[in-house]
């Protein structure tokens, strides 16, 4: 067996994979390395990803078109080592980011570990702010930390096997939903900020807001099916959890316009809505001292109501037993 394999999946994403891949490849091709093999799972493009990952020294697998979890199932099933390193096709790993997760896996009791982001594209002010938030999430998480993200995450493979892998029926949060089954089996997940693979963040706007639909949809399932991790975790906390039920009651309270009585109930709904955005606004002000980073404010409120609106559309699909999103 190789000691690392590393498994990509992906679809659609021949703007990023190249630069994903060579990064990889150089990991690979470095002296005294771990990482013993490439893995990129297509998972059903209809652009010429496949054809430019094959350009690499990889293994190409087909994965059927069935989501992110199917198709890293697919990934180290089929791959060989004794850890698993999953990375995102959108991601480029800097070269030192393997060797700064590997020596958290001495101890057994540790299952798996993630790193963090840099910023491939800091060009765009949306990609900034995604950017920035994360960053100042991860500055606040400690080493143990109760779930891990798959954009750059080794785990054990025997931890893999055990639990049988990713759970498929989930389109998004299938890394959270994984790692909450670990933690309830008994193994420990640490976070190593010093491990950085650099990110695409979204640039659309319009884009980043349907993600964050299907995300507030299929938190939904994650947290009915997991119970217990729904106020507080190592990433977020109460505020971040309670803004897309304020984005919902604004919504709910825009016929008072029509009611002279309570005209005023939208308004307030707004101004709460906003002020919950203000902790993480002001930190990324005064950590980045730039005021664009004000702009954070009235993105959050968006998202948060694109969050409720996929949380809304989840509950109502859970309630009638139907998962697909």
């Amino acid at each position: 067996m190789t000691a690392v394999s590393l498994v990509i999946p992906g679809r659609n994403c021949a703007a990023t994979i190249e630069a994903c891949l060579a990064a990889a490849t150089r990991i690979l091709e470095a002296p005294d390395t771990a990482l013993g093999e490439i893995v990129f799972v297509d998972d059903g493009s209809t652009d010429d990803t496949a054809e430019r990952a094959a350009r690499f020294p990889v293994t190409v697998l087909a994965g059927g078109g069935r989501g992110p979890g199917a198709a890293r199932n697919v990934g180290w099933r089929a791959a060989r080592g004794e850890l698993v390193w999953f990375v995102d096709a959108d991601c480029v790993a800097a070269p030192d980011a393997l060797s700064r997760l590997l020596p958290h896996l001495d101890a057994p009791a540790v299952a798996a570990v993630s790193g963090t982001y840099g910023n491939a594209n800091a060009h765009s002010l949306l990609a900034c702010l995604i950017h920035e938030e994360i960053v100042e999430r991860h500055r606040t998480m400690g080493d143990e930390v109760d779930f891990l993200a798959t954009f750059n995450v080794l785990y054990r493979r025997s931890v893999l096997e055990a639990l049988d892998g990713f759970d498929e029926r989930y389109l998004k949060a299938q890394d959270a939903e994984l790692s909450f089954r670990a933690r309830a089996a008994g193994h420990r997940l640490r976070f190593e900020p010093r491990s950085k693979v650099d990110h695409y963040h979204e640039e659309r706007l319009g884009s980043y807001l349907r993600t964050q639909r299907r995300q507030g949809y299929w938190r939904v399932w994650l947290h009915l099916e997991h119970p217990g991790h729904g106020v507080r975790n190592s990433y977020s906390g109460a505020l971040d959890h309670a803004q897309p039920v304020l984005a919902m009651g604004l919504l709910a309270s825009l016929p008072c316009l029509a009611l002279p009585f309570v005209r005023w109930l939208p308004a307030a709904a707004l101004v709460l809505l906003l002020a919950a955005q203000a902790p993480m606004t002001i930190r990324l002000v005064r950590r980045r001292r730039a005021a664009r980073y004000l702009a954070f404010a009235p993105l959050g409120a968006c998202r948060a109501v694109w969050r409720g609106v996929g949380m809304t559309h989840g509950t109502i699909r859970y309630a009638m037993g139907r998962r697909r999103g």
